[in-house]
């Protein structure tokens, strides 16, 4: 069964994606599943995943990734498993990664 987190969690981590890691939202839809698109934004995770709308040429379309580390039920989870898939994006884009803190 899939963990499903608090609101208040969903929305912390929402916030802070959505407005001080724009460029990581669309660096991670373009690695993994829509490389055309031109911008991003975070709009809800899962224990198993997370979810963002890319906005394409085409339209908006969700996209669904995998957490790398598998299932997860702690918030301080989330942001191992989002700086998991920034670094991912990161290699398979071929862009050089920031430091994290």
């Amino acid at each position: 069964m899939t963990f499903r987190f608090d609101d208040a969690a969903i929305a912390g981590v929402l916030h802070h994606m959505n407005d001080d890691h724009t460029a990581d939202n669309l660096l991670i839809v373009r690695a993994f599943g829509a490389p055309e698109a031109t911008a991003a934004v975070m709009t809800g995770f899962t224990g198993d995943h997370a979810i963002w709308m890319a906005t394409t040429p085409e339209g908006d379309r969700e996209v669904t990734v995998a957490w790398p580390g598998g299932s997860i039920s702690e918030r301080p989870q989330v942001r191992k498993q989002v700086v998991a898939l920034y670094d991912e994006a990161c290699a398979r884009l071929g862009a050089e990664p920031r430091p994290h803190e």
